[in-house]
């Protein structure tokens, strides 16, 4: 698919795991969507403190599926403690459906009180999507 065309609405199927993850899991990212829709990027610095951090994030991740027009989320991290997550929504409501989540709102403040050295959050319109597979046939 080239740079100048739109994705289609239905996710890309992976040919073939590209990367495993340390679950064994394959590495793909999310696949492309008809525009519009939102991105969150979520940049963070990790503290020392990372005591229930797991158990948190894995709960957050069940939520944010729950809401309806969430696409889903990308993440990438450096052993250096940087972090970024990508999160895909269709539409406005679905942002603030999410950002009003009671137990969202209790993690983000346990992330600044305790998880956090310091973090950026940047939500963008999605205007153009595509994707790229490399042919393993």
């Amino acid at each position: 698919m080239s740079d100048d065309r739109t994705a289609p609405v239905a996710p890309v199927t992976p040919v073939a795991p590209v990367i495993p993850a340390a679950s064994g899991a394959p590495v793909v990212p999310v696949a492309p969507f008809e525009p519009p829709y939102y991105a969150v990027v979520f940049t963070s610095v990790h503290g020392e403190d990372d005591e229930g951090y797991g158990e948190t994030a894995d709960r957050i991740e069940e939520l944010v599926k729950e809401v309806p027009g969430y696409l889903g989320m990308d993440h990438a991290g450096t052993p250096g403690g940087l972090s970024i997550t990508v999160g895909y929504f269709r539409d406005a409501d679905a942002l603030t459906e999410w950002r009003a989540n009671a137990e969202h709102r209790a993690a983000q403040r346990r992330g600044r009180a305790q998880w956090y050295e310091r973090y950026t959050l940047h939500v963008a319109k999605v205007e153009r999507s595509h994707a790229y597979e490399r042919d393993r046939g």
